[in-house]
């Protein structure tokens, strides 16, 4: 099979193109940093374009590219993460304008391939291969084989490390998949019961065992460890809500495939809420308050 020429970088770029938000989701379900995930979508595009045979499955190549970038990644950002002062978070990913384009299949497909912050960070718990084998395999639908070329490991390995990291995910995750509509409600309860100052009506919205996490960076003040318990979390969020004043204004954001809720002091976002719920209750809450991570929705 002949190389390609230069008349071939058209092509090449487009065949990168069509697969470029696969590229993207795939290294930022892996890392949970946007900004890596672009430094990923890069990479992949200069290794790509360098391929001096063509191939015929361009997604798979570009999802192994993409896999293997996104694992050095993670490696790289080890260190940072434990020097990370207080608790650690995924970024937010803004969606729902980009993902609606119906009558493109791969647009489509990676819709209801999007990730719940709540999954992000059960995600980051697992090894780096471990995360890369769940996501291509139960977010993309990738085979063993195709994974283990990835990986550079057997088909039995392979489905080993898919399984072992499906348990670890699993003792820690919803046992329902989250409704848009259902998720929408209950993110303007949870807003209308922290907006009104009284304990009782924040607590008949917080499951008994609600945990909040939230990322300062220390760059501005947040709970350095999670927060257990659904007074203590009221307690909290009561407290913000205060120091909110009558000057914030909350404002709906879709994120990571779900509604949030974002409030807006002096024209800038600096606080992002994301829930996790099950059976009408809050059972997780994900306060954003590093102003780094919330630099794509200003």
């Amino acid at each position: 099979m002949a190389g390609r020429t230069p008349d071939d970088s058209g092509g090449r770029e487009q065949e990168f193109l069509a697969h470029r938000r696969l590229v993207f989701t795939i290294a930022y379900d892996v890392t949970g940093s946007v900004s890596d995930a672009e430094d990923v979508v890069q990479e992949t595009w200069l290794r790509y374009a360098a391929v001096p045979r063509p191939t015929d499955h361009p997604r798979a190549y570009l999802a192994r590219i993409a896999s293997r970038q996104a694992l050095n990644a993670v490696r790289t950002a080890a260190r940072r993460r434990e020097e990370y002062p207080g608790e650690w978070l995924p970024e937010p990913l803004p969606t729902g304008q980009e993902s609606s384009d119906q009558s493109d299949p791969e647009a489509s497909a990676l819709t209801r391939a999007e990730v719940s912050m709540a999954m992000l960070v059960l995600l980051q718990q697992l090894g780096g291969p471990e995360r890369v084998a769940l996501v291509l395999r139960d977010v993309f639908g990738f085979g063993y084989a195709e994974i283990g070329s990835i990986l550079d490991s057997s088909v039995a390995a392979v489905r080993q490390t898919v399984h072992r990291a499906r348990e670890k995910v699993r003792s820690g995750s919803p046992r329902s998949a989250p409704d848009k509509a259902e998720h929408r409600a209950a993110v303007e309860r949870f807003l209308q019961a922290a907006l009104t100052g009284q304990t009782q009506a924040l607590l008949e919205v917080l499951a008994p065992d609600v945990v909040l996490h939230s990322d300062g960076g220390g760059k501005v003040s947040a709970a350095r460890r999670p927060v257990y318990g659904a007074e203590k979390v009221a307690a909290l969020l009561l407290g913000l809500a205060a120091k909110f004043g009558e000057g914030a204004a909350p404002e709906f954001v879709e994120l990571n495939g779900l509604p949030a809720v974002a409030f807006r002091e002096d024209g800038s976002v600096t606080t992002v809420f994301q829930l996790e719920w099950e059976n009408g209750l809050v059972t997780g809450v994900y306060a954003m308050r590093n102003p780094d991570k919330l630099l794509r929705l200003q």
